[in-house]
């Protein structure tokens, strides 16, 4: 099959391209997904560049897991496609259904994963024709929506769906969210506001009007001093992706009794606590990587719905990887940028 491998942790030239791929076959409880489209995530860039190692010595534990990456590997963790084959213990009805792919895989090649594997990192992903996952992670989608857009949902939206999970959003909130135009943060602002919950998105100015069509009441400029602008003790939830030098306010704008939750460290993983301003406010910080059973079935329903739409703001043929994550870099476009599998 046809695919791009990465093989080995460094820049752009790791991505291969090869048209003599085995195709993988599936175990007895997995299926065969021939995959039609694959969106381009930071976790792609991340796990390429070693991001995710905290050794100063090597990229030995630059995974999810903290373990060795296994290269040549097949990244891509967004991946829309139809069930082909299935394993001697999967219902064969759903052979031909089209599935999107949750991205935590609790099981793989047989075993149950502790901790949970992520796709495209600690196995194979979406960046090929094929690809095997267990049956329990391939999900049946009913929607009108295209492959393309069904592929900006899995991994952002379902890391959206998990932090307002975790830190438990309803109506009654009001919601920073920072990175509020990558994938995460865009999906985080829709998700939040079909809880009913206010939303308030930090972004730079050229995206500002967008950010409000997607349900944002008010943006503050990227730069800006958060607690300045919005007062101390005037959030309900913060929803961060960035942290860096502005995590401290992040703190500072929380209610007593506030939550923070975060996935993402897009502006520098190293932050500044004071220790005071957790106990004595009675926040709750949660780290989240691994998916609650419920959440991408619930974000299923929510697509199913038409509760959230597909932000696509760029396709590349699957021969155009390099040129997709270069311009992913740049940070100018307002939600996912997309590989077309099939057509490249």
């Amino acid at each position: 099959m046809r695919g791009v491998q990465l093989t080995g942790h460094g820049d752009l030239d790791k991505l291969l391209l090869r048209d003599d791929i085995p195709v993988p076959t599936p175990g007895p409880a997995d299926v065969l997904i021939k995959v039609s489209a694959a969106g381009v995530n930071n976790t792609d860039l991340n796990t390429r560049l070693g991001w995710y190692s905290k050794s100063n010595a090597d990229a030995s534990d630059a995974s999810w897991t903290g373990e060795p990456l296994h290269f040549p590997r097949i990244q891509g963790a967004d991946v829309c496609g139809r069930v082909v084959a299935v394993g001697e213990r999967v219902d064969p009805g759903i052979i031909d259904q089209r599935v999107l792919v949750e991205p935590c895989l609790v099981e793989a090649s047989g075993k149950i994963m502790d901790p949970p594997w992520y796709l495209g990192s600690e196995c194979d992903g979406g960046f090929a024709e094929y690809t095997v996952v267990a049956a329990r992670h391939a999900h049946t989608v009913d929607s009108h929506l295209s492959d393309i857009e069904l592929a900006s949902f899995p991994c952002s939206y379902s890391t959206a769906e998990n932090l307002l999970t975790r830190s438990q959003v309803t109506a009654n909130d009001l919601v920073l969210v920072t990175g509020a135009s990558g994938g995460v943060g865009s999906a985080v602002i829709q998700l939040a506001r079909a809880r009913g919950a206010r939303v308030i998105a930090i972004t730079s100015a050229a995206k500002s009007e967008r950010i409000r069509q997607l349900g944002a009441e008010r943006t503050i400029a990227r730069e800006a001093h958060v607690s300045e602008e919005l007062g101390d003790n005037s959030i309900d939830v913060v929803i961060d992706l960035v942290a860096g030098k502005q995590w401290p306010e992040l703190l500072q704008v929380l209610k007593p009794f506030g939550r923070y939750a975060a996935s993402g460290a897009i502006a520098g993983p190293m932050v500044e606590l004071d220790v005071r301003t957790l106990y004595l406010k009675d926040l709750s910080l949660f780290g989240c990587t691994v998916l609650n059973p419920e959440v991408f079935p619930n974000l299923i329903k929510r697509i199913e719905a038409g509760e959230v739409l597909p932000l696509v703001a760029k396709t590349f043929p699957l021969a155009r990887i390099a040129e997709a994550q270069r311009e992913f870099e740049t940070k100018r476009h307002v939600g996912k940028l997309v590989l077309d599998v099939v057509g490249g």
